[in-house]
């Protein structure tokens, strides 16, 4: 069964750094979009950034400079770099990913993670 963990979140001063990762692991045969979503308290779900497999990136205006995304393809890992974070950037992240299980190749999935929460405060 595939499945999207994530860790490195935690609690950082304003103007602090922090690196979330997120691992699938299972039977997977492909894997398409990795993306990075976030959930403030009150607020809706949204896209933060995505990276293709190609490594073609997408950034949400806010955190355009301040967030850089990547991935290991082999390794099946998608890693966002969070510098100068900001109070509002406090959320919980989600890691999304597409993906084609060994045992249906040919039909892609869209995966979530459990999330980790960022709580950026002095």
């Amino acid at each position: 069964q595939v499945q999207l963990v994530e860790s490195g979140g935690g609690l950082v001063q304003p103007g602090g750094s922090l690196r979330l990762s997120c691992v699938a692991s299972g039977s997977i045969f492909s894997i398409n979009d990795m993306r990075w979503y976030r959930q403030a308290p009150g607020l809706q779900r949204e896209l933060v950034s995505s990276i293709t497999k190609d490594g073609t990136t997408y950034y949400l205006d806010s955190v355009k400079g301040r967030f850089t995304i990547s991935r290991d393809n082999a390794e099946h890992t998608v890693n966002l770099q969070m510098n100068s974070l900001k109070p509002e950037d406090t959320a919980v992240y989600y890691c999304n990913a597409e993906i084609a299980a060994s045992k249906k190749w040919w039909e892609e999935t869209d995966y979530w993670g459990k999330g980790t929460l960022v709580t950026v405060s002095s």
